[in-house]
C-alpha cells in the first residue's frame, strides 16, 4: 500500500480503503465537506485518489537515493505516519511529526490539487472547465489572453476542502502541522503557474499570439517541495496552542510555503517496525559516489557487497519508415553494489 495514499485514507478512517467508491460508501464516517463531496461529487474523490498516486510516484522519485525512500511496503508505510502511542483501531491517526511526514502531506496535497485542476482542463469534470478569467492584452500589446487556462482556484479549493476537513476544527500542534504542510503543498502548485503561448498566422507567422496560465510540470513541484524538505523548520506550539513557533536560534519564521516538523527523524539505517524504517540492507548503492546515494552514506558505514547480474537490454535499434523503431534484445553483465 502506498505511503502517500495513507494520508488520503486518514480522512476516511481506514488505511485499507483504496477505491473511491468504497470511500464514499463510508460517508457515515466522514464529516463536513468530505461527506458532502462524496454524496454530491464522487468523481472528485476519484481525482483525489489519482492525485495521491501522483504524489506517491513523485515522493519515490525525489527520495530514491536516500535512506528513507518513500517505501510502499505494507507493514512499514503506516509506521512512518504512526507515532505508536498506543494500540487499537485508530493507530494510523497517531502521526509522526518528522520531516518525512511533512513532505508526504505536502506532496499529497499538491498531487490532489494538480489532478483535480488537470481534469478540469481536460473536460473530465462537469463542475469545472478551462479558466477564462484572464482577458485583455499584455502591457506591450504583443499578445492577448486566450486559450484554455488551468482553473487552479477550483483544484486548490477542492484539495483544501477534502484534505483539511478532518483537522480544520481541531486545536493542537499536530493539527497545525498538518494544515500548514497541506497548504505548503497546494501553494507549490498555485504560486508557480506559468504562462504558455501559441502563435497564429499564415506560414508559421505570429500575427496573433494568445497566452494562457498553466500549472507547473509536477516534477518541478516535487523538486520545489524537496528543497523545502531540506530547509524545513523545526517548530513548537505556542502557549495557547494556536500558533507554530520556530525552535532554537531561527530568526525567520516559516512562510506558508515552508515545511514544518517537531521531531527529529530517525536515521533509517536499520530495520525498525516502531519507526517504520525498513533499513538499507540490500539497497543498491553507488560505489563511486560520495553523495547521499553513495555506498558509504546509504549503507550507514556497514559496507557493501558487489555482485554480477545478467540483464536484458534493447540493442541494435533501427528506425523503419514510417514510424517505428525496432530493436533486438541483447544480454549484458553488469556490476551492482548492495548494502550489507
Amino acid at each position: 500500500m502506498d505511503i502517500v495514499l495513507a494520508v488520503i485514507l486518514l480522512a476516511v478512517g481506514s488505511p485499507l480503503v483504496m477505491d473511491h467508491r468504497s470511500i464514499c460508501r463510508k460517508t457515515r464516517r466522514l464529516i463536513g465537506k468530505q461527506a458532502e463531496i462524496c454524496r454530491k461529487e464522487p468523481e472528485i474523490v476519484h481525482e483525489v485518489i489519482k492525485g495521491a498516486k501522483l504524489g506517491t510516484g513523485e515522493c519515490q522519485f525525489q527520495f530514491k537515493e536516500r535512506r528513507w525512500n518513500c517505501s510502499t511496503a505494507d507493514k512499514f508505510f503506516g509506521r512512518i505516519l504512526n507515532q505508536d502511542r498506543g494500540r487499537g483501531n485508530d493507530w494510523w491517526r497517531n502521526l509522526q511529526d518528522i520531516r518525512e511526514t511533512a513532505f508526504v502531506y505536502a506532496v499529497t496535497s499538491a498531487g490532489v490539487t494538480f489532478a483535480v485542476t488537470q481534469s478540469c482542463s481536460m473536460g473530465e469534470l462537469l463542475q469545472c472547465g478551462c479558466d477564462y478569467q484572464m482577458k485583455g492584452e499584455s502591457p506591450d500589446g504583443s499578445w492577448e489572453w486566450g486559450g484554455c487556462g488551468d482553473d487552479i482556484d477550483f483544484g486548490y479549493t477542492k484539495s483544501r476542502e477534502f484534505m483539511d476537513a478532518q483537522t480544520r476544527h481541531r486545536s493542537d500542534i499536530r493539527t497545525l502541522l498538518t494544515l500548514h504542510n497541506n497548504e505548503a503543498g497546494r501553494l507549490a502548485v498555485k504560486n508557480f503557474m506559468r504562462t504558455e503561448c501559441k502563435c497564429h498566422g499564415l506560414s508559421g507567422s505570429c500575427a496573433v499570439k494568445t497566452c494562457w496560465k498553466k500549472m507547473p510540470i509536477f516534477r518541478e513541484v516535487g523538486v520545489r517541495l524537496k528543497e523545502r524538505f531540506n530547509g524545513a523548520f523545526q517548530v513548537m506550539g505556542s502557549n495557547n496552542g494556536k500558533y507554530l513557533i520556530p525552535v532554537g536560534d531561527t530568526i525567520k519564521a516559516p512562510t506558508a510555503e515552508d515545511l514544518v516538523y517537531t521531531n527529529e527523524s530517525p536515521n533509517f539505517c536499520k530495520r525498525n517496525r516502531k519507526t517504520g524504517s525498513q533499513g538499507t540492507k540490500g539497497r543498491a548503492c553507488n560505489a563511486t559516489s560520495m553523495g547521499i546515494g553513495g555506498c558509504d552514506l546509504l549503507c550507514c558505514g556497514r559496507g557493501y557487497k558487489e555482485r554480477q547480474v545478467v540483464v536484458e537490454e534493447n540493442c541494435k535499434c533501427r528506425f523503419h519508415w514510417c514510424c517505428v523503431v525496432k530493436c533486438s534484445k541483447c544480454t549484458a553483465v553488469k556490476t551492482v553494489h548492495e548494502c550489507l
